[in-house]
């Protein structure tokens, strides 16, 4: 009873120590010049608004793209639960608030953060880009860069959005494991 207390202990102590270090990673942001910014999808408020978490993504790529960091804004997601296409709804966000359309990519095959990474690796081969920059929240930092990576993407830095909600207690372990599949599955 007593070595699976230990184990259960440094189990816990372990699992608290990853959540930490995800915290740590994605708060830390890292400005640098490149061609493209990524934003990942997440949820369309019923009217067809960014909600508050992906309005935050938003605004800090329009940070990035204001202060001439990179050029374009690759926006990525899926048909939501909402009934919106979550690209369409970020790029329309983008161009309302002084983003030309021809400066913004609509990736609506972003299904996941997997499909965003890969998604962005082929439009950057086609036009031979080199380098994201990645623009999420703190918690999925981690994870958005490991997958680009993984896809062969040059990531020069990220920066984190400015929004916190209490659902980050249940998201940063969800990013935790989450990080650790794509660790162990990702090629």
């Amino acid at each position: 009873m007593r070595l699976f207390k230990l184990f259960a202990a440094l189990l816990a102590g372990v699992f608290l120590l990853g959540c930490g270090v995800i915290v740590v990673a994605g708060c830390s942001d890292q400005q640098a010049d490149a061609d493209l910014i990524v934003v990942p999808g997440n949820t369309v408020a019923p009217d067809g608004t960014p909600s508050p978490r992906l309005r935050a993504r938003l605004d800090i790529a329009l940070a990035l793209y204001r202060g001439h960091r990179a050029p374009l804004i690759f926006v990525s997601g899926g048909l939501g639960r909402e009934g919106f296409d979550e690209a369409v709804v970020m790029a329309g966000y983008l161009a309302k608030n002084g983003v030309p359309r021809a400066a913004i990519v609509v990736d609506s095959q972003g299904l996941d953060t997997r499909a965003t990474a890969g998604n962005a690796a082929a439009f950057m081969r086609a036009r031979d880009l080199k380098s994201v920059l990645v623009a999420t929240q703190y918690f999925h930092v981690p994870r958005t860069r490991l997958a680009l990576e993984r896809a062969g993407v040059q990531v020069a830095g990220h920066s984190h959005a400015r929004y916190a909600e209490l659902r980050d207690l249940y998201s940063i372990p969800r990013e935790l494991l989450g990080y650790a599949a794509y660790f162990l599955t990702t090629s």
